[in-house]
C-alpha cells in the first residue's frame, strides 16, 4: 500500500471542507433557523435525560457520533443549545455509535449520509441564488451540511487504508504478552486509531477484523474499544476550532467525558470483561475469548482451508469452520455488547455530574473580553419562573443586553482610529457579529416578556412588562446605529479620504457626549423604575441637549466649510453621517430614560 503526497494533499483538503462545511453550516443555522430550532431543541432537551435520548436518535439516523458531535458543537456555536444541553447530547451520541458496531457485527454494513451529500447539494442550488435572504441562508445551511459530511468521508478516504488491509496491522501480535501494560498499549493504539482515520466506526471495525483474525485476544481488543472513545472526541476539538468559546468547552466536555469513563472502566477492565463473556455465553454465542485459544490449535494450512469459500473440505475440517465462524461471532459480539455496556454505565454514572463538568469546561477555558457570541446570563431556555420573578430575571437580563450594545458602541468608536486596514476589517468583523447578537437577544427577551405578560401579574407588573419591552426596542436600536456608524466610518476609510484635525476632534466630542449619555443611561437602568429619582432624569435630559446642540452647530460649520472649500464635499458625507449616527444614539438614550420616567409616574399614581 502507497501513500503519496498527492494522498497527503487530498487529506490536508479534506479537513479544509471539513471545517468550512462546519462554518458554513452553523452560519446557515443563525441566519435561518435560530429562533425555530432552537425552540424544537429546547423541547426535545429540556432535562438531561431527554438530552441523551436525543444524542442517541440523532446518532441512530446518521450512524455517526462524530458528526452527532460536530452538529452539536455548531449549535452550541449558534446559541441554540446551551453547554448542559450539549453536553446530555453528546452522551447519548456515545450510546448511539454503539448501534454501528452492532450493525458491523451482523450484517458488515454502515450506512453513510455521505452518500446523500452531492443530491442535497444539488438541492441547495435554487436557494443559494435565490434573492429571497432567508432562502439564500437556507441553501448555505444545505451546503454546509452536505460539505460537512463530505469532508467526513473524505477524511476516512484520504487516509492509509487500514481497513481494507488489516495485515499491516499484524505485527502488533508480538505486544500482547505484557498484562496490564499491554492493555494501557492498545488502548493508545485505539486512541492513535481513530484520531488518524478520523471514525470511532471505522476504528471498530479494523478491531473486529483484527480480533475475528485471531490476531488479537479478545480484552485487548476490548482495550481499543476504550482507546477509540477517546480518539473519537478529537473531530468535535476539530470543528471547535473556528468556533466560539461555548463550542471550545463543548467540544472540552465530550473529551472529559470520555476520559473519565476509559479511567474508572480501566479501573474494573479485567471483571468487566469477564462480565461480558458471562453475557455473551449466556446468550448461547459462545465465549469470546474461544477464537484466540482456536487459532492457535490450527496450523496455518488448515486455516487457509477452512477460511476459503471454495475450498473442499472434510467433514472434520467443515466441523473446525464452523467453529471457527461460531468463535469469530462470539468475540464480534463480545466487542459490540463491551462497547455499548461500557457506554451505557458511563452515560448513567456521569450523567449526575453534568453540571460539574460543565463548571470544569468553563474553568478550563474562561470567557475573555475579545469572545463574541449569543448567550443568555438571567433569563431560562426551558420553562419560565413565576410571573413576577420573570420580570425581576428579565430585568436583569436587560441590563447585560444595554451593557453588550455599549460594548458595541465602543468597538466602532475604536474602529474610528484603527492604524491599518486589517485591523479595521477584524473590527469591523466584530462590530458586524455584534449586531447579529443584538438583534437575537432582542427577539429573546422580547419573546421571554411577552409569555410573563401572559401570566397573573399585578397591575403594576403589568406596566412595567410594557415598559420593558419598549426598552429592549430602543436599546437594539443603539446597536444598529453603532453598527451603521462602523459601516460609515469603513465608507470613508474605502474612500482614502483624511479628515483634517478639527473635524477628528468634532466626532471625537460627539463620543464623549455618547459616552456620558450611555453612562446615565445605565445609572437609570441599575434602578428599579419606582425608585428612579428625577436628578437621574434631568441629567441624561442635559446631556441629549448637548448631543443636539452639537449637532446643530457642527452642521452649520460643515455647511460654511464646504461652500468654502475647505474640504470636497464627499468627505463631508461621511463626516455629517457619524454626526448624525450620534445624535441618533442620543435619541434613542433618552428614550429610554423618558421610558423609566412615564412608568415611574404610572406606578406612583397607582400607589396613590
Amino acid at each position: 500500500m502507497e501513500y503519496t503526497f498527492y494522498d497527503f494533499l487530498s487529506l490536508i483538503g479534506a479537513l479544509g471542507m471539513f471545517l468550512y462545511g462546519m462554518t458554513l453550516m452553523s452560519e446557515g443555522l443563525q441566519k435561518v433557523a435560530g429562533d425555530k430550532l432552537r425552540s424544537i431543541l429546547t423541547i426535545m432537551t429540556k432535562n438531561r435525560f431527554m438530552g441523551v435520548i436525543t444524542g442517541l436518535l440523532i446518532t441512530a439516523v446518521i450512524q455517526s457520533s462524530s458528526a452527532t458531535t460536530v452538529m452539536v458543537v455548531s449549535f452550541v456555536n449558534a446559541g441554540l443549545l446551551s453547554l448542559i444541553q450539549a453536553i446530555s447530547v453528546i452522551m447519548g451520541a456515545n450510546i448511539g455509535t454503539t448501534i454501528t458496531a452492532w450493525v458491523i457485527s451482523l450484517f458488515g454494513f454502515k450506512f453513510s449520509i455521505a452518500d446523500l451529500a452531492l443530491p442535497v447539494i444539488a438541492l441547495s442550488i435554487p436557494f443559494w441564488f435565490s434573492s429571497n435572504s432567508k432562502r439564500k441562508s437556507f441553501g448555505e445551511l444545505l451546503i454546509g451540511f452536505a460539505l460537512l459530511f463530505l469532508g467526513l468521508e473524505l477524511l476516512k478516504n484520504s487516509v492509509p487504508d487500514l481497513q481494507a488491509n488489516p495485515e499491516i496491522l499484524a505485527f502488533l501480535q508480538q505486544f500482547t504478552g505484557y498484562g496490564y501494560g499491554s492493555v494501557l498499549l492498545f488502548l493508545l493504539i485505539g486512541t492513535v486509531l481513530t484520531v488518524v482515520v478520523q471514525s470511532s466506526s471505522a476504528t471498530m471495525a479494523i478491531t473486529l477484523i483484527m480480533c475475528s483474525k485471531g490476531w488479537l485476544p479478545f480484552e485487548l481488543a476490548a482495550a481499543m474499544v476504550l482507546g477509540e472513545n477517546i480518539g473519537t472526541t478529537i473531530t468535535a476539538n476539530i470543528a471547535a476550532i473556528p468556533a466560539n468559546v461555548s463550542a471550545k468547552r463543548a467540544a472540552l466536555a465530550h473529551t472529559m467525558f470520555n476520559i473519565f469513563g476509559v479511567i474508572w472502566a480501566l479501573c474494573l477492565f479485567y471483571p468487566f470483561c469477564g462480565v461480558v463473556s458471562w453475557l455473551i455465553d449466556l446468550l448461547g454465542q459462545g465465549s469470546p475469548y474461544a477464537l484466540t485459544d482456536l487459532t492457535k490449535q490450527i496450523s496455518p494450512e488448515t486455516m487457509a482451508l477452512i477460511t476459503d469459500p471454495k475450498a473442499v473440505l472434510t467433514p472434520e475440517q467443515e466441523l473446525l469452520r464452523t467453529q471457527y465462524f461460531d468463535a469469530q461471532v462470539a468475540t464480534s459480539f463480545g466487542l459490540s455488547l463491551f462497547h455499548t455496556t461500557f457506554n451505557l454505565i458511563n452515560t448513567t454514572v456521569m450523567l449526575a455530574f453534568v453540571g460539574l463538568i460543565a463548571k470544569s469546561v468553563t474553568l478550563i477555558i474562561p470567557h475573555k473580553a475579545s469572545d463574541d457570541e449569543f448567550r443568555l446570563t438571567y433569563i431560562s431556555r426551558g420553562m419560565l419562573s413565576t410571573s413576577e420573578l420573570s420580570i425581576v430575571q428579565a430585568d436583569k437580563e436587560i441590563l447585560e443586553f444595554a451593557k453588550r450594545n455599549i460594548k458595541m458602541f465602543n468597538i466602532a468608536k475604536s474602529l474610528f482610529n484603527a492604524k491599518n486596514g486589517e485591523e479595521a476589517t477584524k473590527i469591523y468583523e466584530r462590530v458586524e457579529k455584534y449586531e447579529g447578537i443584538s438583534d437575537r437577544m432582542e427577539v429573546e427577551i422580547a419573546k421571554y416578556l411577552t409569555k410573563a405578560a401572559e401570566g397573573r401579574l399585578s397591575n403594576v407588573s403589568k406596566k412595567n412588562v410594557h415598559a420593558l419591552l419598549r426598552v429592549v426596542s430602543e436599546i437594539e436600536s443603539i446597536g444598529d446605529s453603532s453598527f451603521n456608524l462602523a459601516k460609515t466610518i469603513m465608507r470613508k476609510r474605502n474612500d482614502g479620504k483624511e479628515y483634517s484635525p478639527e473635524m477628528t476632534k468634532r466626532v471625537e466630542n460627539m463620543f464623549v457626549l455618547v459616552d456620558q449619555a450611555l453612562e446615565e443611561m445605565m445609572q437609570v437602568l441599575n434602578e428599579n423604575m419606582a425608585d428612579m429619582t428625577m436628578s437621574n432624569i434631568r441629567a441624561s435630559l442635559k446631556i441629549e441637549d448637548d448631543i443636539n446642540a452639537l449637532r446643530n452647530e457642527y452642521k452649520m460649520l460643515n455647511a460654511t466649510e464646504v461652500k468654502e472649500q475647505k474640504y470636497p464635499y464627499e468627505v463631508s458625507v461621511t463626516y455629517m453621517d457619524m454626526i448624525g449616527e450620534c445624535e441618533k444614539i442620543g435619541d434613542y438614550i433618552i428614550n429610554v430614560v423618558e421610558q423609566y420616567q412615564e412608568t415611574r409616574n404610572k406606578v406612583t399614581e397607582e400607589k396613590q
